[in-house]
């Protein structure tokens, strides 16, 4: 039992590592030789784990192969067009000036109660206001407004809106995030003169975010208040 978990774990980290090393990627954006080889990875790791008498490297091997073969795929399909086009497809506009596209539905055998279901999730109810509605490699729908029918901008009015620039998290339950820190372009010594201006200590700070501008906010522990 212990020898079982022991792999298990092993194996756990290295599939983790597997797929941190192709790239970060949701389900739902993967292209189809990603998702494939996701899935294959997956079945492969699951076989070591099931059947102790079968050596760990019987599942390593097989997806160091995998993903070198995925990573040597994406640099090339970064190098040639024509590749990428055939292992990923091209986007397909099946709306034009409101008007479906019927031949390119039929390409893609997307039925129109799945385009509305898309068009809706889009904040779009009416195919009218459509002017280019566009099915992507991984799935997903993009979809242009008619000009009339786009949200009006700040630029539209003539005003000036103040950047901020990003806010993040830069403090999370007494931790100082240098990630975050870097997206702000602030330093460890920005967040401890705020500290100090606020009179408080690191550890009593629950979530604290901070822009580039300086404004920030912070929320400090319960038991703090």
């Amino acid at each position: 039992m212990i020898i079982s978990i022991i792999r298990t774990v092993l194996l756990y980290a290295f599939v983790v590592l597997a797929v941190r090393l192709m790239g970060k990627r949701q389900i739902s954006d993967m292209q189809p030789s990603e998702l494939v080889i996701t899935l294959i990875v997956s079945e492969i790791a699951a076989l070591p784990m099931q059947n102790t008498s079968q050596p760990l490297l019987s599942g390593v091997v097989p997806v160091l192969v995998l993903v070198a073969l995925e990573i040597a795929a994406s640099i090339f399909m970064m190098k040639c067009g024509s590749f990428r086009k055939l292992m990923c497809g091209s986007p397909i506009v099946v709306i034009r000036d409101g008007k479906i596209l019927q031949n390119e539905m039929r390409r893609l055998r997307l039925t129109t109660e799945d385009l509305c279901v898309q068009l809706r999730q889009q904040g779009v109810f009416s195919i009218e206001e459509v002017q280019y509605c566009i099915v992507e490699t991984n799935g997903k729908v993009s979809v242009l407004e008619k000009p009339q029918n786009r949200k009006p901008s700040a630029e539209n009015f003539g005003i000036k809106i103040r950047d901020n620039k990003i806010e993040t998290v830069v403090v999370s339950d007494g931790k100082i995030l240098d990630n975050s820190l870097d997206l702000c372009g602030k330093s460890k010594d920005d967040v401890f003169a705020i500290l100090k201006k606020e009179n408080t200590n690191l550890k009593d700070i629950f979530l604290m975010t901070l822009d580039a501008l300086g404004k920030y906010n912070i929320v400090w522990k319960e038991s703090n208040i």
